[in-house]
């Protein structure tokens, strides 16, 4: 390889480290933020927010669509990264987590989804309707939400993101970790099989792209609730990439 050739693999090397170096400290800025509790600060060991959006591809340009963002604790890092060069939208859910955006002054888009209904006899939620538009996002990220819908739900869920992503567009995907082919108990009903949320998402048009072992905790046995006492905090969570194809 010839000195031209060198250099000019370096200067594109550096020029691909610029923008993760730039979302790196953009991140770091938001998870240092005041408007995140201490209680927000106490899960990032755990919950690796850092190296999750960059295993993800997130960079400060994207539109990014945050589904079921409950009381905002990545809403509250992904609004502030975004806020100069990309935007921020949520959707399902979004009670908790607008009146955070008001609160901090962050100019995010609501969009409604209202059509969740309770399925009798589950904890589980179907939807009569979702839409968040055409070919609007870069990427959609969802964080440990699969669990709450049912089979009907979710596929409905993931049609809505694949027709939601522009070409290229990214689809993260974490939740609990579940025995693959395990039925419903009242200990595993927050947990989700892998394989099945991997081939559900395919089924929807989607390419699967990489899988992350950030979040692979090989002592939660998966076998009990999300919530016990003796595992909440450090349960098995599978961290899954998809791509809506060219």
């Amino acid at each position: 390889m010839n000195t031209k050739t060198v250099l000019a693999t370096i200067a594109t090397a550096a020029a691909l480290a610029v923008p993760a170096a730039e979302i790196d400290d953009k991140v770091n800025a938001a998870l240092a933020s005041d408007i995140r509790t201490d209680a927000e600060r106490a899960r990032d060991a755990n919950r690796r927010p850092l190296q999750t959006l960059n295993f993800f591809g997130l960079s400060d340009d994207m539109q990014v669509l945050e589904l079921f963002p409950g009381g905002g604790w990545y809403t509250k890092i992904l609004a502030p990264v975004l806020a100069e060069n990309g935007r921020l939208a949520v959707s399902i859910f979004t009670q908790n987590v607008a009146a955070v955006a008001d609160e901090a002054g962050w100019d995010i888009d609501v969009i409604a989804n209202d059509g969740y209904v309770p399925v009798e006899g589950t904890q589980r939620f179907t939807m009569t309707g979702m839409d968040f538009g055409e070919g609007r996002f870069d990427m959609a990220l969802t964080f440990r939400n699969m669990h709450n819908f049912t089979d009907d739900g979710r596929t409905m869920m993931n049609a809505a993101v694949f027709r939601a992503l522009k070409p290229g567009g990214l689809y993260g995907v974490v939740d609990h970790t579940r025995r693959h082919m395990q039925s419903d108990t009242d200990e595993n009903w927050r947990r989700e099989d892998p394989v099945r949320t991997i081939k559900e998402v395919q089924a929807a048009g989607f390419e699967f792209v990489d899988y992350s072992d950030l979040h692979y905790r090989p002592d939660d046995e998966l076998r009990y609730e999300v919530g016990r006492r003796s595992v909440t905090g450090n349960t098995d969570r599978f961290t899954l990439l998809f791509r809506r194809p060219e």
